[in-house]
């Protein structure tokens, strides 16, 4: 059925972020929403928080491809519920973002405290439907039913972690919307597989929206996501892996932002991503020690004489995340592959 319903819907996201993100570029400008492009010897200011347009492009497909269910395939409620949800906490995310965009990624934004309520707090609806399934497998202890554990804990750590965490592994143009793109088109492989074609539905909605996006976040940059784009995009990773009932292999494929909380709690999360851009392009360390899977991109390239450049860098990362990917689908092939 899923052949059937998606390209509208896709083509829906992907056309509206597309055709909006100019007029946005320029309202940016505008009223000096921009921010510096760190990776580039003479920093350009860009225009900022571009991620609102992906989620608005997000949005009017899922709508679109909601009434299609409900008007012409006449399916009632089904799954409905699930991407009210679904669609609350992203919005709920995205607000909470936009406010940390506009206040000011340089000054901090948010209070972490504030920062983490706030995104707790875009649990709820995930929490209210009762969202998943209790029984989680667990190495060496086996199938466990969590009970009301699993909504009133395990929901909300969830979200929490990976929303956060999908925003460390950044400041590198293309970096966070290809980083999607990737991760967003393995769970929507799971999904179908695993028999939640309609989560493969939003997963590729919010993958043709991060497309569009790409073409002008890539280097060099027209535009940067900000908050309101890793914030959502994270989120729909967690609530993703919840619904499906896929959080192992969820969790195994977000190793790099595992990896990229440690490098960066190394430097007590208060050391930066960027490289250190030298006047021929290429990028050199910009501390002694190592404190992002970016930082170490750089040093092996250094390492094995390799100029780095931030494509360089963007394109490792990427294809770490696609190696941990083919891992994961062989790890868990027995859960996956039905």
């Amino acid at each position: 059925m899923v052949e059937k319903v998606l390209i509208i819907p896709v083509l829906v996201a992907f056309f509206v972020t597309l055709f909006l993100i100019p007029s946005w570029i320029r309202k940016s400008k505008g009223i000096g929403l921009v921010w510096p492009d760190m990776n580039k010897f003479k920093p350009r200011e860009v225009a900022g928080s571009g991620g609102v347009v992906v989620v608005l492009g997000f949005i009017t497909g899922v709508l679109f491809y909601v009434a299609y269910n409900v008007f012409y395939l006449n399916l009632g409620d089904g799954f409905l519920v699930d991407i009210l949800a679904l669609t609350t906490s992203i919005l709920l995310l995205s607000s909470i973002a936009f406010v940390d965009d506009l206040l000011g990624w340089r000054k901090g934004g948010l209070a972490k405290k504030h920062r983490l309520i706030l995104v707790l707090l875009a649990s709820v609806p995930l929490i209210a439907i009762n969202a998943g399934r209790s029984e989680i497998g667990f190495p060496l202890l086996g199938t466990i039913n969590l009970g009301i554990l699993y909504p009133l804990f395990f929901i909300p750590l969830g979200i929490v972690g990976a929303t956060t965490t999908f925003n460390f592994l950044a400041g590198f143009n293309g970096l966070e919307s290809g980083n999607g793109i990737i991760i967003l088109s393995a769970l929507a492989i799971v999904a179908f597989l695993t028999g939640s074609s309609w989560l493969t539905a939003i997963a590729l909605i919010m993958i043709a929206s991060l497309i569009a996006f790409l073409i002008f976040n890539f280097s060099p940059a027209k535009v940067f996501p900000g908050d309101v784009l890793t914030y959502p995009v994270g989120g729909l990773i967690a609530i993703m892996a919840i619904l499906g009932n896929f959080e192992r292999v969820a969790f195994f494929f977000f190793i790099p932002y595992i990896l990229e909380t440690f490098l960066k709690s190394r430097g007590r999360l208060k050391k930066y991503s960027f490289g250190s851009p030298n006047e021929d392009g290429t990028l050199g360390l910009k501390y002694d020690k190592i404190y992002s899977l970016n930082h170490l991109s750089i040093f092996l390239m250094q390492k094995f004489g390799i100029k780095p450049t931030e494509k360089k860098v963007v394109f490792s990362i990427w294809l770490f995340q696609i190696v941990v990917i083919f891992l994961g689908f062989l790890i868990f092939r027995k859960g996956i592959f039905l």
